[in-house]
């Protein structure tokens, strides 16, 4: 399980700026298992949130637990460890523009001295499992942008996670490629039983994907809980405006 609680997160842009609150004391558990969404308006904390699950975002304050361990206490050692259990994909990618697909996807296994030809037979299988089997010599500038956060996924998959941190994974793709990118995140969840955490600006990433749901607005968790129960009885303005903003369909209750 993943369990931020209070965190707080402030920005200073300039010596004599007002600092930006971007997290104001936000507590929130994502249980093994879930497909957990994080949504929100641009600038609402988001990317920050997400970013520091994993500590790429120091919060100034709270604590952050991960399967019970308070990861703001440990060394840089033990942290190490501890982020074995979690992987990341992005929207921009962050794929190395002078290796294959394969060579990408193996990369973190080369971090951990994994033999070159177990390596290799790791990643054909990860390529495999998102469909790119055939692009495992293809070079990104080769591939599109929805084959490119599958390749993306395939290297997340390599160190074989407990938990998925996912930031804006489809915002830079289209209604196609999101869908295939939306199937591969439902499938290993099913199939491999990975915690799935995804922040994003659109309801229907939620809709589709989601089994629970947090709203948050200007740094703070307005709402949250199942995502039929949150979007068929919004109990806050803010989760009503969201709703309005978008013409989706909501999933019933029982779904």
């Amino acid at each position: 399980m993943i369990e931020l609680v209070n965190l707080t997160k402030t920005f200073k842009d300039g010596k004599n700026a007002v600092p930006f609150v971007a997290l104001d004391n936000v507590s929130l558990q994502i249980e093994k298992g879930d497909i957990y969404g994080i949504i929100g308006l641009s600038g609402a904390g988001k990317s920050t949130l997400i970013r520091c699950v994993n500590l790429l975002e120091k919060p100034d304050s709270g604590n952050i637990f991960i399967d019970g361990e308070d990861i703001t206490l440990k060394n840089k050692k033990e942290l190490n460890l501890l982020r074995k259990k979690l992987s990341m994909i992005f929207q921009s990618f962050n794929l190395f523009e002078q290796r294959t697909a394969l060579k990408n996807v193996c990369f973190p296994l080369e971090l951990v001295k994994t033999p070159k030809k177990e390596a290799e037979k790791r990643g054909l299988e990860l390529l495999d499992r998102v469909g790119l089997r055939d692009k495992a010599n293809a070079y990104p500038s080769q591939l599109s942008g929805g084959q490119k956060q599958r390749v993306a996924i395939a290297r997340a998959l390599a160190s074989n996670p407990e938990y998925l941190l996912c930031d804006e994974p489809t915002s830079a793709l289209d209604t196609e490629a999101t869908e295939s990118v939306l199937q591969i995140l439902k499938q290993i969840n099913k199939e491999q039983g990975i915690t799935v955490a995804i922040i994003t600006h659109e309801l229907s990433v939620i809709t589709k994907l989601c089994n629970k749901v947090a709203v948050i607005e200007n740094g703070r968790i307005c709402e949250f809980g199942k995502v039929s129960e949150v979007f068929n009885n919004p109990k806050t303005e803010q989760t009503k405006r969201l709703i309005k903003a978008f013409t989706i369909e909501i999933p019933k209750e029982d779904e």
